[in-house]
């Protein structure tokens, strides 16, 4: 298949946008190195793509300036393929795609903080367990503690949140996390959360109430797109809907809790988790003693 090309005098955004990324493996392509796949024979068996089509699509990339072709062997000559600020720049792009899928094509056009039990999106976020998440450029949820609960929230008092199935709770959720952050914290654990709020108003609202664990912002996508995590629009932006992931130090994603009915509950199903892990990996090491 051919690119398109938009016509270099051609004043639309649009227009030069689909230039690049309007063809559906460069979309394709583009998600799959986000989400940290960016070798050649990774993106092959994860896309299905034909190795010559793919060859196509990695040079037009590159072209193109969104992706950086880099060697990380010399003998043989081998290249991975890493995001440009102008392939981060992209990234809303495909979460608008994604949540456009998941809203209007796979759901019933509703926007909903939660999600159905047998819903796509709860598939996809279960299926992140065993998953490493990549290291990315603009924020990192994973500590140096043995495991992380990093939980995503959309936001405290967003605009429309008493009218949005699942809306309302985020700032209780936070509040829980710091009240039991001990009990994390003596099995081993930081706590992380992670919405789409730019980071003025997290600081904001983590010194209004005392919050004493990280609140980072994923207000470009990043993480977003990187995990495919489930979104939703509500007050003009793409905010994250309430999950959990439970990761150990080698930024493997060992469980998830999705979608969350009681934000308190789904804080003492973490710990739970948490709980489990720890005395797993003690018994192990006993056992090795």
């Amino acid at each position: 298949m051919t690119r398109r090309q938009a016509r270099p005098d051609d004043p639309c955004g649009i227009a030069q946008a689909v230039g690049v990324l309007g063809d559906p493996w460069s979309l394709l392509v583009l998600r799959d190195v986000a989400g940290g796949l960016t070798r050649f024979d990774a993106l092959v068996g994860e896309t299905g793509i034909s190795r010559k089509v793919l060859t196509q699509r990695l040079a037009a990339l590159v072209a193109d300036g969104v992706l950086e072709r880099r060697a990380y062997s010399h003998r043989p000559p081998r290249h991975e393929y890493l995001l440009t600020d102008l392939g981060r720049a992209a990234l809303p792009v495909l979460g608008a795609l994604q949540e456009f899928g998941d809203t209007w094509l796979l759901g019933d056009g509703s926007a909903r903080a939660n999600a159905a039990e047998e819903s796509n999106e709860v598939v996809r976020v279960r299926s992140l367990v065993g998953e490493v998440i990549p290291l990315l450029h603009s924020l990192d949820p994973v500590t140096e503690h043995p495991f992380t609960v990093v939980y995503c929230y959309p936001g405290n008092a967003f605009p429309g949140a008493d009218e949005i199935p699942g809306g309302v709770g985020c700032t209780l959720e936070s509040c829980t996390y710091r009240d039991r952050l001990g009990e994390l914290a003596d099995l081993g654990a930081g706590v992380v959360g992670v919405s789409t709020q730019r980071p003025g108003e997290q600081a904001a609202f983590a010194a209004a109430n005392d919050i004493r664990f990280p609140l980072v912002s994923d207000a470009d996508l990043e993480l977003t797109t990187a995990l495919r995590l489930p979104t939703f629009r509500a007050g003009g932006t793409t905010r994250l809907k309430r999950q959990t992931l439970v990761v150990d130090r080698e930024r493997v994603v060992r469980a998830t809790l999705f979608p969350i009915p009681d934000v308190t509950g789904s804080v003492a199903d973490a710990i739970g988790i948490v709980r489990g892990l720890h005395d797993a990996a003690a018994a192990g090491v006993s056992a090795l003693g």
